[in-house]
């Protein structure tokens, strides 16, 4: 299959008009859709919408499809699965699939438990009650431009939880410090010489007795993707594990979007040299099919049952998949190919910005990367970025925006150079044909 993004009717062409009108009669309008792209199959690195136009992917269902579409170990193991059992009621019963899928985590992660869910949310709210029933506290300390994906983690406080001996749960409570956004530091200091002022907002508000001793963890992402694919120091998060320590609190890692080898290691903190207390994991960990799971040591992850149960969670369609396709991409060796392809795209886009004014940063590890596109005096271009993307869809390129002016890049892990140029080419000429 030839790497240049072929479109045979105009987009959106007549099939993907029809399918939206109706969309828009009977969707949530809540959803954040991007432009007007009807997706009907994928097959590799590449989409094809329902007017028959194929595009190169750039996003991989926000990160979800780490192997690409319709990696054929990944099917047949969801196929197979399918045809044995679908459900089976793992919060009640036993099964061996998942028990097995559960040990080649912590075998890759060095965690000793998995509680597994369906989604981001679940994984990241079960990490927050993990949190709450081990330090009994309901405190958390979070950052700015942080989405945490888990938009109910404030469901505790409707419930009665067996969590903390049947109490009810007050209000969680989270207090935020800025992360270090070094290219346009919200403090307007310069690293390395601040000496990471912006953790210095974490600890002032650890020592403030009426904060700090109700604190139970702080959560955070090791790759700020909402907030533009921010990537810290190396140091920021030893430090902050170092806080963590200090102050007898957990460290909960966000790993939705970084986990499964994105950023070239299985979970991003690896590359800053720290393992979180708890680490949400969701996105690719399903090979495509919605799945969560939170991990945690032994000594922390020892809730007696009915705790936290998940009806689906543990789907053995979906654990079935996974599995399959963390194999598949250790066969593969993965890691090392997202390291030597993110570090050749990072590099033309770093060329690219010499070239074109509008790149004001380029950012990320493996293939997490953040292209921020400013104006001349190099404030956030919103309006520009989304022209960008706008004007890279309609030459066969999928991109999503990230941030406030921020384009995201996160292909499939088994992006090669030639697809790599291909986009990147694309993006290019979008760039340059775009005044700001």
């Amino acid at each position: 299959m030839s790497d240049a993004p072929l479109q045979w009717e105009g987009v959106p062409g007549k099939g993907a008009i029809g399918v939206i009108a109706r969309d828009m009669a009977v969707i949530s309008p809540s959803l954040p859709r991007v432009y007007p792209f009807v997706v009907e199959r994928g097959e590799g690195v590449y989409l094809f919408d329902v007017d028959g136009n194929r595009f190169l992917d750039f996003a991989a269902g926000a990160g979800v499809m780490g192997l690409g579409y319709q990696n054929p170990h990944v099917v047949s193991a969801a196929r197979d699965q399918v045809g044995r059992l679908m459900h089976s009621g793992f919060s009640s019963f036993y099964a061996e699939l998942p028990v097995r899928f559960a040990e080649k985590l912590t075998k890759v992660t060095g965690y000793d438990r998995v509680f597994f869910s369906n989604s981001g949310a679940e994984a990241l709210e079960a990490a927050v009650k993990l949190a709450v029933w081990h330090n009994r506290k309901t405190g958390f300390i979070s950052f700015y431009q942080c989405i945490h994906r888990g938009r109910i983690l404030d469901l505790p406080s409707t419930t009665t939880a067996i969590a903390t001996g049947g109490d009810d749960i007050p209000c969680i409570q989270v207090h935020r410090g800025h992360y270090a956004y070094c290219y346009r530091c919200p403090l307007n200091i310069e690293y390395p010489g601040c000496g990471i002022e912006c953790l210095n907002e974490v600890e002032n508000l650890l020592e403030d007795a009426s904060v700090g001793r109700g604190v139970a963890g702080i959560i955070v992402e090791p790759i700020q993707y909402e907030g533009g694919c921010i990537t810290p120091p190396d140091d920021f998060h030893k430090e902050l594990r170092r806080i963590c320590h200090e102050h007898e609190i957990l460290f909960i890692a966000d790993e939705l979007l970084t986990g499964v080898y994105r950023t070239g290691v299985f979970l991003a903190m690896e590359s800053f040299g720290v393992q979180a207390d708890i680490t949400a994991m969701a996105g690719s960990i399903g090979g495509g099919l919605p799945l969560g799971a939170t991990l945690s040591y032994s000594d922390i992850m020892n809730w007696p049952p009915g705790t936290l149960a998940s009806t689906t969670g543990g789907n053995m369609v979906a654990v079935a998949a996974g599995l399959a396709g963390i194999e598949e991409m250790d066969s593969q060796k993965i890691g090392k190919s997202v390291n030597k392809i993110g570090y050749y795209m990072q590099k033309r886009l770093c060329e690219m910005q010499d070239a074109c004014p509008p790149i004001g940063d380029v950012r990320g590890r493996g293939l997490m990367i953040g292209v921020e596109i400013v104006k001349l005096d190099k404030t956030p271009a919103p309006l520009l970025r989304d022209a960008i993307i706008e004007e890279a869809f309609e030459a066969g390129l999928i991109l999503l925006p990230t941030g406030d002016s921020t384009i995201s890049i996160t292909p499939p892990l088994t992006m090669t150079e030639e697809s790599a140029d291909t986009g990147l080419d694309i993006l290019e000429s979008a760039i340059r044909s775009l005044k700001r």
